[in-house]
């Protein structure tokens, strides 16, 4: 006998309210009634083959959760939005309004709830329900993200300050969760803190007391809770304070003729003029032949150089390096003073080389030296020099150029060898020659 049920379903404040042509019946949030029949005497229900998974996705991905059922046979699956009590779908259609929201299903087992562009409302639990009677079902949670976002107008700006002024630099950031701030220089150098030297600062306020020149810097204001991408925002702390100066040397010397170079190194923001004048207040003119001024930037640091090309007696006296801002001026006096011009002395020497002989005549030199020798062929021990060989002082040579270079000495293995005469020999020969000359001459006389 077959039985005709007809089941009307509307949605009420409180719940699904469904008719089946005997009665009434309300149901809330917490379940699906049975429509129609009584399916307590089945052997076998609809059962969920696996939890629903949590999931997280970041705010303006897509999510979906899925919802796996096994034996639905003819019931029926809803997916239910818990902490609104909101109906989002029951079986192939979707009723709430929501556009973002979409359904899909596969083999009558696995049901899929779509949510597009994900924001921040949609963060909570969503349950999948089977209309048995008891109601089954299962919960997932949706977990939504939201990368760190910095708060302009809650955040500090570019700041500029009086040195010894305290200081209190802001950052707020949102982001869910929320995010962790931190404070660091954008050069990577310490910040003085409290007392300390540390690399990073924790927290949304860097507050800083006495502030000074070595805080100017650009700071780096961090955000970040595990979800990429982190953000920073940087802010520039400019420290005013008037010129300081000071000169590696305050005396320096030179001599006529000489370049020199005087140096003076200045510290000051606002950034500040800096020049040079003479002894008389005269302001020196870079660009000529005589005066090269050159100053170089280093953040609030300033390198100051003068040259002075062709030191002069009217160039010696007192130079004076300026610096001056809107806070005030300093400058320093550098000496120059005259100094002797350095010497340079040749040093020359005389060789005494030639000996002259007094009596005897020499055959030759000592036996068994490595010094020239002069053989005429007679017995070798009369060829050597007489005990009463004597030098002639009166005869030098100029230091004209090195000594004679000795012969090195005979071989005394293998065919016999003939020693080529030097230019001592030569030399020799002549003087002896010529002595002979002139004695014969004063014998005829």
């Amino acid at each position: 006998m077959l039985v005709l049920v007809v089941a009307v379903a509307v949605v009420t404040g409180g719940g699904w309210c469904f008719v089946d042509g005997r009665h009434v019946r309300n149901i809330d949030s917490n379940g699906i009634s049975v429509l129609g029949g009584d399916f307590n005497h089945d052997s076998v229900f609809p059962r969920f083959a696996e939890p629903i998974p949590n999931v997280t996705v970041t705010v303006g991905r897509d999510a979906l959760l899925a919802c796996v059922v096994d034996n639905l046979r003819t019931f029926k699956v809803a997916w239910v939005r818990v902490d609104t009590q909101t109906i989002l779908s029951i079986h192939h259609n979707v009723i709430t309004q929501n556009p973002r929201i979409s359904l899909s299903y596969n083999d009558h087992r696995s049901w899929y709830l779509h949510i597009k562009n994900v924001q921040e409302v949609d963060r909570g639990w969503y349950m999948c329900q089977v209309n048995t009677d008891p109601m089954r079902s299962r919960q997932g949670y949706l977990q939504v993200v939201v990368p760190p976002s910095i708060i302009d107008k809650e955040t500090s700006s570019d700041m500029v300050v009086l040195e010894s002024s305290n200081v209190s630099l802001t950052c707020k950031a949102t982001g869910y969760p929320d995010p962790y701030v931190m404070w660091r220089r954008e050069d990577g150098e310490d910040i003085r803190y409290n007392g300390e030297n540390v690399n990073v600062v924790d927290g949304e306020i860097l507050f800083i007391t006495k502030v000074s020149r070595l805080h100017m810097a650009v700071y780096l204001c961090i955000a970040s809770n595990g979800v990429p991408p982190s953000i920073s925002k940087r802010v520039q702390l400019k420290v005013q304070f008037p010129p300081m100066l000071s000169i590696p040397n305050q005396l320096e010397g030179a001599y006529i003729g000489q370049d020199v170079t005087l140096e003076c190194r200045t510290e000051a923001f606002p950034t500040s003029i800096n020049y040079w004048t003479t002894e008389r207040g005269d302001m020196i003119i870079s660009g000529s032949d005589k005066y090269e001024a050159v100053s170089m930037d280093n953040g609030y640091k300033k390198y100051m150089m003068l040259k002075i090309r062709r030191v002069n007696k009217s160039d010696f006296g007192s130079y004076k390096c300026v610096a001056k801002n809107s806070l005030g001026e300093t400058d320093g006096v550098i000496k120059l003073e005259e100094i002797p011009a350095p010497t340079t002395t040749k040093a020359t020497s005389h060789l005494v080389a030639t000996p002259s002989i007094k009596k005897g005549v020499a055959r030759g030199l000592e036996k068994g030296r490595n010094d020239n020798r002069v053989d005429f062929g007679g017995d070798p021990e009369d060829s050597r020099i007489p005990a009463d060989y004597e030098y002639d002082s009166e005869y030098t040579l100029s230091s004209s150029g090195p000594p004679p270079i000795r012969e090195p000495p005979f071989a005394l293995s293998g065919a016999a060898h003939c020693p080529q005469p030097s230019s001592t020999f030569f030399f020799f020969a002549f003087f002896f020659f010529l002595r002979a000359v002139l004695a014969r001459q004063e014998d005829r006389r």
